[in-house]
């Protein structure tokens, strides 16, 4: 169980660093180019999960995620106890990947963004992005395991594009991005909605892709 929890935090750790980190990187040097920046953003965050995932999955799982935590859950996959842990360690890890990468870039350690990410539009796109997720880390259990961390990776750079919410996807990182007013953060009263958005994309991928992917 130690083992596991350690992982689960190096890994949300990480991934906020490269979330965050990137994003602030991108908006220095891409003067006011907010394509330029959020392709910076998008390329780093997705082969930092190559890497995170290909390293811890052996130990964790590599879930970094609470939404892909809940939807193993429900499949039987991980017992609700574990389930439990990982999600706190997720969450908590989550925020001192943020303190992490502010200090990294000499910026105030506490912060509260007050980027307005709110919408219907917005909703739908967390459900997408979370459904989407799960059925590239499902998929790719069930056709090609070896490649799973390719997948994940590619899947979350392309979704940073065609989603209108950049793809969270992630109950944690959207917690931890609320800790942060750079390129990546989210104004804290927005976030339960994203959470909400993404455990209904999650519930419905367990209960979903389960049978497609049965054959």
């Amino acid at each position: 169980m130690l083992r596991r929890l350690a992982a689960e935090a190096i890994g949300t750790a990480f991934l906020l660093i490269a979330v965050v980190g990137s994003g602030i990187m991108a908006e220095t040097l891409a003067d006011g180019n907010v394509a330029l920046a959020l392709m910076a953003n998008s390329t780093a965050t997705g082969f930092a999960l190559y890497v995170l995932i290909t390293a811890l999955g052996p130990v964790s799982g590599a879930h970094f995620n609470p939404a892909v935590t809940i939807a193993f859950t429900l499949m039987r996959q991980i017992t609700p106890a574990m389930a439990l842990a990982y999600v706190i360690t997720q969450i908590l890890a989550g925020i001192a990947g943020v303190w992490i990468t502010h200090a990294m870039f000499a910026q105030d350690i506490i912060q509260a963004s007050t980027t307005a990410r709110n919408g219907t539009g917005l909703w739908i796109a967390e459900i997408v992005a979370t459904f989407g997720l799960l059925f590239a880390i499902m998929g790719g259990l069930k056709q090609a395991p070896a490649q799973v961390p390719a997948l994940v990776g590619a899947y979350i750079a392309g979704a940073y594009w065609f989603t209108a919410s950049t793809s969270f996807a992630n109950p944690a990182v959207t917690i931890a991005r609320g800790f942060t007013d750079t390129f990546a953060g989210i104004d804290p009263t927005h976030i339960a909605a994203y959470i909400a958005a993404q455990i209904v994309g999650a519930v419905i991928a367990a209960f979903s892709l389960p049978r497609l992917f049965s054959a």
